[in-house]
């Protein structure tokens, strides 16, 4: 692993993360959760100050040894007990149906296999419960769909696996989870990185 993966990008990661334009999107989908949690792609632990008193633990993975290093640092002032494993989400070491909720905010696009991934999220909910989730994603829009494309092979190298052109309203759906909830439209950014993907799924 190069300088660049080891130390740049994770902390630009952490900074897009941050903006101000993603906290109403993260601020709804970290509020719909409840009991026991399970945070896929929980990166730096941006989401841990927004889990309220109606949950009562979350479980984070993510791949990244550097940033699980600094949610490790805010787990210490969370309102919840919050535990941290390094790990891939497409082969995750829990019990079937031993969560209430999987949150994924922004991860979907970067998992080598978002498909195993969601099965494997589906597989640890509980019957009932739910994957609260926002991601950004294919555009319906022919121009901003092709350049997605043709910007994808390039931009996933520089961005740590980020695809542009995941429809992930699909992929959720082929996990077998049901969509209840599910909201569209672009952010007030450059296109092809700002169509967003923001709901709720069951598993029944």
């Amino acid at each position: 692993m190069g300088i660049y993966q080891r130390h740049i990008l994770p902390f630009l990661t952490d900074w897009a993360m941050g903006q101000s334009i993603l906290m109403e999107h993260r601020s709804r989908t970290v509020g719909g959760a409840s009991g026991r949690v399970l945070e896929i792609g929980i990166g730096s632990g941006r989401n841990l100050p927004l889990y309220g008193t109606n949950v009562s633990e979350v479980v984070g993975v993510d791949p990244s040894s550097e940033l699980l290093a600094v949610a490790r640092k805010a787990a210490t002032t969370s309102r919840v007990r919050v535990s941290l494993i390094e790990r891939s989400a497409e082969n995750l070491p829990f019990e079937n149906a031993s969560f209430d909720t999987v949150v994924v905010t922004w991860s979907l696009c970067s998992i080598p296999d978002p498909l195993a991934a969601l099965r494997e999220a589906r597989r640890v909910l509980r019957p009932g419960g739910q994957l609260c989730f926002v991601e950004h994603g294919l555009a319906p829009d022919p121009g901003v769909r092709r350049w997605q494309h043709r910007l994808t092979p390039i931009w996933k190298v520089c961005a740590g696996g980020c695809h542009l052109d995941r429809k992930m309203d699909d992929l959720v759906r082929g996990s077998g989870l049901e969509i209840v909830d599910l909201t569209t439209g672009y952010l007030p950014a450059a296109k092809v990185i700002a169509f967003m993907y923001e709901g709720r799924a069951v598993r029944n």
